[in-house]
């Protein structure tokens, strides 16, 4: 069976959280929030048919959102993952209800995010589907960031990926709103369940998120002011802040710092080696010395480069410190520059430190030298 096109974030060992988009728009829109979360969880987030990676077969004319959660749930189940937390935006939170409604053995947790138990009856998307299915995406993309975003703002990939998404995939994933209601079910569901509304939101008002709250019981309703409907692209930080709590998580933009300054390859890699063992120690890093000191803006990041080689030529820490000669450089330090800080060593560390230290950055900086090259 064809997949939905996916990306995995985040060691195997933690907690499976599947992250679900909005119509029009592919996996990029967990982009400031995917990062983040996959400290603590192994995040799943994937497109919809027909949007980003995904075949535009996986889903027909007249198809559902119970269609929608059935290809979910055949991922999680070809990822080995049983039950798993979920959040999504709009179509994609609605494939949560779905599946807190008619499958709540899969799931721990759900987030519904800018998104409705039903999306003002049939009729409008019955409109949109013909008009796609007559004139395609183009003239639609060109009005999303009015229908996702307040005045002024835009993500140019999301829109994009609207503009590419295929006309009859797109088209199917309206008749799939066409015909959701989940109204006389909310009571049923009994997942711990967060509800996230735009205050801004033309699409799915704060009065849909607070209709399922009055009917699920003990739910949390958090409303973002400035936020329209693709509230993860435009408010990131409040999002995160709405889901950590939500998942027991400490908030925090340190996994977004550490790969600006180490780079997605490092931070892959220490991710990939991370256990159960080391889970906290990564998430302590993550936090603290990324999320609280690297954020503070009293020094720039060339100057916590030139302190970081510093410390590290002081104490002999030579593996870490040729991970902090690639960081410098991509903090803006030249090699003269990071040259004059290990000459400055010598001086206060001893000139043995500064010895190993010019050999490990001679051989980081030559190796840069031929990667460019």
């Amino acid at each position: 069976m064809t997949l939905l096109n996916h990306r995995a974030e985040g060691p195997a060992a933690t907690p499976p959280l599947l992250l679900g988009p909005s119509l029009g728009t592919s996996y990029a829109l967990w982009d400031k929030v995917a990062p983040e979360l996959s400290i603590t969880h192994r995040v799943v987030r994937w497109d919809l048919p027909g949007h980003g990676g995904s075949a535009a077969d996986l889903i027909k004319a007249g198809a559902t959102v119970g269609d929608l959660a059935g290809l979910v749930l055949a991922l999680a189940d070809s990822l080995g993952i049983e039950r798993f937390a979920y959040a999504g935006v709009s179509l994609g939170g609605a494939v949560g209800l779905h599946l807190a409604v008619h499958h709540p053995q899969r799931l721990s947790s759900l987030a519904v995010i800018c998104s409705s138990a039903h999306f003002n009856g049939a009729g409008p998307w019955e409109e949109r589907a013909a008009l796609v299915r007559r004139e395609g995406l183009a003239g639609l993309a060109q009005s999303a960031d009015s229908r996702w975003f307040t005045a002024g703002f835009t993500v140019p990939r999301l829109v994009e990926d609207h503009r590419r998404a295929d006309p009859e995939a797109y088209a199917a994933c309206c008749d799939a709103l066409a015909a959701f209601d989940l109204r006389d079910r909310l009571g049923s569901i009994a997942v711990p369940t967060l509800l996230v509304a735009g205050r801004d939101d033309p699409a799915t008002p704060p009065a849909h998120l607070r209709e399922i709250a009055d009917a699920v019981p003990g739910t949390a309703l958090v409303e973002i002011p400035g936020a329209s409907h693709l509230a993860p692209a435009q408010c990131p930080e409040a999002v995160l802040t709405a889901l950590r709590a939500h998942l027991g998580e400490p908030a925090g933009r340190g996994m977004e710092v550490r790969r600006e300054v180490l780079g997605d390859a490092h931070v892959d890699r220490a991710q990939a080696r991370q256990t159960p063992f080391t889970a906290r120690f990564q998430d302590f890093i993550s936090r603290y010395a990324w999320g609280e000191i690297w954020t503070d803006p009293t020094l720039s990041r060339r100057e916590r480069s030139m302190i970081t080689l510093t410390a590290l030529v002081a104490h002999g820490h030579y593996d870490e410190l040729a991970m902090h000669v690639r960081a410098a450089r991509r903090n803006g330090l030249t090699p003269e520059e990071i040259g004059a800080v290990l000459l400055q060593t010598a001086v206060y560390c001893g000139v043995p430190a500064a010895n190993s230290a010019f050999a490990t950055a001679q051989r980081v900086l030559a190796e840069e030298d031929g990667a460019g090259g």
